[in-house]
């Protein structure tokens, strides 16, 4: 291995992984995927589609996942800074409902695996932002399903700095919190 650092979170599943950077006067290289190394990290999974977006600061796009396909995916930043949380929906999970949230940046050039059965959301940060991630599924539109960002059960600590006006799409500021979700699972 060696290529890749894996941190494990305390929400099972949850992955935080630093890539190695060779750097010389001419730049940078690494690798951001590599199917052995992930495999070797305990991430053996096949990605089917890749997916990017471009966005600006105080863009909040979640927190978002798919219902009867859900998703492993595997998120980077490339360009900017994002604030990128994960919410355990797993049914029966000792951390149902828990939120983790982990910084991403061009800089720092980290990526977080999030499991199959976790909402998904991000904040930008930085003036613009381009996200680029992996998914083990197709998406299916009308299989999308979310979690309001700012459910107080939930408590996700958006790092919003002061004035900042957020972006979002309208179906992000309707969803329904954790209860809600709930509701429908039963």
């Amino acid at each position: 291995m060696g290529k890749i650092t894996v941190e494990t979170c305390e929400i099972e599943g949850l992955k935080v992984i630093t890539p190695t950077v060779f750097g010389d006067a001419r730049g940078y290289f690494m690798e951001t995927y590599n199917y052995n190394d992930f495999k070797e990290a305990g991430i053996d999974q096949v990605f089917v589609q890749d997916n990017q977006s471009a966005s600006k600061k105080g863009v909040l796009r979640g927190l978002h996942f798919q219902k009867k396909f859900p998703q492993d995916k595997l998120v980077r930043v490339v360009s900017g800074e994002v604030f990128d949380v994960a919410v355990d929906l797993r049914k029966g999970s000792k951390t149902f409902g828990k939120w983790f949230g982990v910084l991403l940046s061009a800089e720092n050039k980290k990526q977080f695996f999030i499991p199959k059965n976790f909402a998904h959301g991000f904040l930008v940060l930085s003036d613009y932002a381009e996200f680029a991630y992996k998914c083990t599924d197709f998406y299916h539109p009308d299989d999308e399903g979310g979690i309001l960002y700012n459910d107080p059960e939930i408590g996700v600590e958006w790092p919003i700095p002061e004035g900042t006006e957020l972006i979002m799409a309208d179906k992000d500021k309707k969803w329904g919190g954790i209860r809600e979700f709930t509701a429908a699972q039963s």
